[in-house]
């Protein structure tokens, strides 16, 4: 906060310069403490992370990951390519369902970006194949999730540390299924919404690439779908 220069009328009497200027230094030392500490609490949680992961053999490849903030900025590209996806040999994987800690998946911090008010998707779900889209809306309870520290124990630090959950992960399932979890780096994930998405009746790359997806199944998918198919229903 800019302070005004303030003209003093001379007075043979009264002097209150000295004063004066001693309430203006302190005035100003606390306008300069409270904004300090403003901006600190204002940027604690930035940048915040954004993932996407999907369940065993589902491979997904994401068009793009738009996201609003709170300030109604839009920062589109936020995320995009392929998502995390667990492959093991051999049928080895379980496709039906969640793992019970998700985790934040494959992705990018959203630099610059305040804490999110929506994150729309747009994905090829190459298991099946089809094209989704998806408008997340992030209910400002999660937001106060994020801006809650908690105390956690790293495993791989064994200390205890504290932080907040500031990944957001977001797991992409056929039948164009997402569902939300917040997470830190020592913290659990936890579950904080599921959306339905919606067919995107343009195909992949919205029309653009004749009908032909990003990227083919690896062997490990498709011989796991041609045995098992996909378990639509569970996710």
């Amino acid at each position: 906060m800019a302070l005004g220069n303030h003209y003093l009328a001379a007075s043979p009497i009264i002097k209150p310069v000295k004063p004066i200027k001693k309430y203006i230094s302190l005035l100003v030392g606390l306008l300069l403490a409270f904004s300090s500490q403003s901006f600190a609490q204002s940027d604690k949680k930035l940048p915040w992370f954004l993932g996407f992961s999907a369940p065993a053999y589902m491979e997904v490849w994401i068009e793009t990951a738009d996201v609003v903030d709170i300030k109604e900025r839009v920062f589109r590209g936020a995320g995009g390519g392929i998502a995390s996806v667990p492959k093991p040999p051999n049928n080895q994987g379980i496709a039906r369902g969640w793992v019970s800690s998700n985790g934040a998946g494959k992705g990018r911090y959203v630099t610059g970006a305040d804490l999110p008010r929506l994150i729309y998707v747009r994905w090829q779900s190459l298991a099946e194949p089809q094209t989704y889209e998806a408008y997340i809306v992030i209910p400002e309870s999660a937001r106060e999730i994020m801006r809650k520290p908690e105390k956690a124990f790293c495993s791989f630090g064994a200390e205890w540390i504290t932080e907040s959950r500031d990944n957001i992960g977001i797991g992409l399932a056929p039948g164009g299924i997402a569902k939300v979890w917040l997470g830190g780096a020592c913290l659990n994930a936890i579950e904080i919404l599921r959306v339905a998405g919606t067919v995107n009746t343009q195909g992949p790359s919205q029309g653009k690439n004749e009908g032909r997806y990003a990227l083919l199944l690896s062997p490990e998918s498709k011989t796991y779908i041609d045995k098992f198919g996909i378990p639509y229903g569970s996710w």
